[in-house]
């Protein structure tokens, strides 16, 4: 007993020379709370401790509630940004989806938060019909029209061909006033019994013939200095031969006489490497065009040439078939790491793999030199052609079909429409190139295509890679995708930094894809295959439009073909939702950047016809 009253006298004593620090007094809410604690706990103990059972609970449900709300509203914003192609921030509140949603109905929404409805557009009254005797007015369009004046100036060449049966498609986004950018819509790309054509309202049969006819004689001396759009006419592959000889120049005079009663401007021709250069290296016969371009030179018309560096015919299209030149598939047998390869090793001769635009391979030359190569000597040998001002532009070949992308969805391979194709980035040239990558991002074992991509027909909900919070935006995703990416872009800038060394002063052109199905899922997996790292939280465009703004080229934007509204809901396509980012990001800064006059090859539409002279299909190139 001693000893505990001891302890206990020790223990008070240690307290007395280390007093307790003061606790602090509560306020406001807190203060009102201990009160009514206190309070409570007066006038009873169990009523207290019920009351803060209640509180508790209370404090849980408001907890739920919260989240509940949280959880719809982060659906509700990924549905606009996934589906509704809505530029949300990644922070965005009510107030960013409400100025989001009145801005889409047409509100104009002011950053303080003033909104207001925009100007309407004036209702221009029907006039009254004509007294009997009097012939009635010639109709016009007004400015805001779908159908503008300056898309009438050439009507009436393209109205002369439908005694042809041509069919003339025209993209309904297409736009008269817009810049650097071409739509092409070519038949037998993308073949599938669903797609229909597209809705007439901008189409030649809502024109009147007297409309046709008064903008005929108006421009009856030719298009040069006027505000319309000058008309260029494609020649079918099959009119030189692997030989370059030139095949029935009977034909063709008959055909660019035909073709100038209707006064277009000019024509398309394909240069293709597989038959310029097709038997030795450095040995190059320009022979059969040469005699081709001096017929066109006799009828005064313009041309424009493609540097062809990939082969036609081996996607079922239906033309003259040409093969990349037979010394490349020569060395091809013994290294066919030089063409493109997907996951199961199948090799894809279409055109050169871009790992080898820096390897000497090709006969002691790298793939970029053999591309300067032969852009250098069709500029000597038709100089005095491009002295003359008789050759307006070139468009560069970068890739399958000409166009600016990987050869992921070909149909030799058994890809069908509208299958999201594979990565082309298996040969030995490509895979060291990942490697490096790899190790320098300091992840070796990233240095490998993903395992888990599905086929070429599969579906993005099929594979684990491009479905929903797929790998795709993993880690390791967004390593591979960049690079994949990135890839695309340097063989771009490395073949038009010499194509501006070689056509120095002339107008370039190139092609790029519209890949819109699947568009509207997250990953946009079909983009991703074809090297546009483009899924709903990247800009995929902006870094290709930047790269090209440097060397002042022409977009020509490709659109395989239309299709229906179930169709489109099938295949998640939306090909309004991809020409408005591509719009978006070119009006953003690539139209800006070029800073030069509008010249004759800065917007075009491609379309589809038939040439039935030469017994063959050709297409009609419009641009301005």
């Amino acid at each position: 007993m001693n000893v505990k009253q001891d302890l206990d006298q020790a223990h008070s004593d240690q307290s007395s020379d280390h007093p307790l620090p003061p606790q602090r007094r509560p306020r406001g809410f807190a203060a009102a709370a201990a009160a009514a604690s206190v309070a409570a706990g007066c006038a009873g103990g169990p009523s207290a401790g019920k009351g803060r059972k209640e509180r508790e609970k209370e404090k849980e449900r408001t907890k739920l509630r919260e989240r509940h709300r949280r959880a719809i509203t982060s659906r509700m914003l990924a549905g606009l940004r996934q589906y509704g192609n809505f530029p949300l921030p990644a922070r965005a509140d009510m107030n960013d989806v409400l100025a989001a949603l009145a801005r889409e109905a047409g509100w104009a929404v002011d950053p303080d938060g003033t909104t207001y409805r925009t100007s309407p557009v004036a209702l221009v009254p029907t006039p009254p019909p004509p007294p009997p005797g009097q012939l009635a007015p010639f109709p016009v369009r007004s400015a805001e029209s779908p159908l503008s004046a300056t898309s009438l100036k050439n009507c009436h060449a393209k109205a002369s061909l439908d005694h042809q049966a041509s069919v003339l498609r025209i993209e309904e986004s297409l736009s008269p006033a817009s810049i650097d950018s071409v739509v092409v819509a070519e038949s037998g790309i993308i073949k599938n019994e669903k797609y229909v054509n597209p809705n007439p309202i901008n189409s030649l049969e809502c024109v009147e013939a007297d409309q046709l006819m008064r903008d005929s004689v108006e421009h009856e001396g030719g298009f040069i200095g006027t505000p319309c759009i000058p008309v260029y006419v494609m020649f079918p592959t099959g009119i030189v031969n692997s030989y370059c000889q030139l095949i029935d120049p009977e034909a063709i005079r008959q055909e660019l006489r035909h073709l100038k009663s209707l006064n277009i401007d000019g024509v398309v021709v394909d240069c293709w490497w597989g038959i310029v250069e097709g038997w030795s290296p450095h040995k190059y016969q320009w022979s059969g065009y040469r005699d081709l371009f001096n017929i066109v030179n006799e009828f005064k018309l313009k041309l424009q040439v493609v540097m062809a560096f990939h082969e036609c015919g081996g996607n079922g299209t239906g033309d003259m078939p040409i093969s990349l030149p037979k010394w490349v598939l020569e060395i091809g047998k013994d290294n066919q790491d030089i063409f493109f390869t997907d996951r199961e090793g199948r090799r894809n001769t279409e055109c050169l793999s871009w790992g080898i635009d820096k390897e000497r391979v090709l006969r002691g030359r790298t793939g970029i030199e053999v591309y300067f190569d032969f852009m250098r000597s069709f500029r000597m040998e038709f100089d005095d052609l491009f002295g003359d001002g008789l050759i307006a532009a070139v468009e560069i070949g970068l890739g399958a079909s000409g166009e600016l992308k990987y050869p992921s969805f070909p149909e030799r391979m058994g890809w069908r429409y509208p299958g999201i194709g594979e990565f082309q980035c298996y040969d030995k040239y490509l895979q060291q190139n990942l490697r490096r990558a790899a190790k320098l991002r300091g992840h070796t074992f990233w240095a490998k295509g993903p395992d888990n991509a599905g086929q070429y027909n599969s579906r993005p909900h099929e594979t684990g890679f491009f479905c929903d919070r797929g790998d795709y935006d993993s880690y390791y995703g967004r390593f591979f995708l960049r690079w994949y990416a990135q890839t695309l872009i340097d063989h771009a800038d490395q073949v038009l930094s010499l194509a501006n060394l070689a056509f120095e002063g002339t107008q370039l052109v190139i092609k790029i894809p519209s890949i819109y199905w699947w568009y509207k899922t997250t990953s946009h997996a079909a983009e991703l295959t074809a090297g546009f790292y483009n899924p709903t939280n990247q800009d995929g465009y902006s870094p290709i439009f930047d790269m090209l703004k440097k060397h002042s080229v022409t977009l020509k934007f490709v659109c395989p073909g239309t299709q229906s509204s179930a169709q489109e809901h099938e295949t998640f396509a939306d090909s309004e939702g991809l020409g408005w980012q591509r719009d978006v990001c070119k009006d953003s800064g690539y139209s800006k950047a070029k800073k030069q006059p509008r010249s004759s090859t800065s917007c075009l539409l491609h379309v589809s016809a038939s040439v039935p002279h030469l017994h063959a299909k050709g297409d009609v190139l419009v641009g301005a």
